[in-house]
């Protein structure tokens, strides 16, 4: 039981590293293709795609691990919290305790033998972890790291912004834009596939769903800068 557990909080790792992965595909394919589209072929133009790439980047991983950062420590101060409380209910009041988690155990559905055996079986081992277990919902052997959260998120949006950062300065004029929409599509698919099979999800839909906001990104970014191309 609880390797299946720990294999399924691995998965959602994972997953939760391609969503990162595929935010950065999309949000640096944007960006280059937008910018690569407003500039004409001369020789400022691998400047002007390197220092928007750059900056595209850093502002995403800096976002999203701080975002990932300040979300989930609001999660571990709640869970925590969680854990002072009823653990200054079991130092305060041990029969209040017991009446809390026996009341727990009547509202998810058992009636009051199986509410009464559960209880006795809790104080006698770990009362502090099945009281917060079964009243939030918080396994006090995984709470939550926002540290792990923000440098997961760093990482994966840093991969995720390759693809495009390196299709549009490498090939020339004027494949460039051509060849990277295809680089992204290709990478939006894998990253739709994969994210569907870790989420036992329609795999077919998941990957049409990912090109076509990609792609509708690209043509967005692309029209953006054609209006306001430049010849300098």
């Amino acid at each position: 039981m609880l390797e299946d557990k720990n294999f399924a909080e691995r998965l959602n790792i994972l997953r939760a590293g391609v969503l990162g992965a595929n935010d950065g595909i999309i949000s640096i394919a944007g960006v280059v293709i937008g910018v690569a589209s407003a500039t004409s072929n001369n020789l400022f133009f691998f400047d002007r795609i390197l220092i928007s790439a750059l900056s595209a980047i850093f502002a995403g991983v800096f976002s999203m691990a701080g975002g990932e950062y300040v979300s989930v420590s609001t999660q571990k101060d709640t869970e925590e919290e969680a854990v002072a409380k009823e653990q200054a209910l079991l130092d305060r009041s041990p029969e209040s305790a017991r009446e809390s988690l026996y009341q727990t155990f009547l509202s998810q559905g058992d009636c009051e033998t199986e509410a009464e055996v559960k209880v006795n079986q809790a104080f006698s081992k770990n009362p502090i972890k099945v009281l917060v277990e079964e009243k939030y919902g918080v396994d006090m052997e995984e709470i939550t790291n926002p540290w792990h959260a923000a440098v997961s998120s760093f990482l994966s949006f840093s991969v995720g912004s390759l693809p495009p950062t390196l299709a549009i300065l490498l090939f020339p004029d004027p494949y460039r834009i051509p060849i990277t929409a295809v680089v992204v599509a290709l990478t939006l698919i894998l990253t739709g596939y994969v994210s569907a099979k870790l989420g036992k999800a329609p795999v077919k839909q998941a990957m049409l769903r990912n090109l076509a906001v990609g792609l509708l990104t690209m043509l967005v970014t692309y029209v953006v800068g054609q209006v306001f191309h430049v010849n300098v």
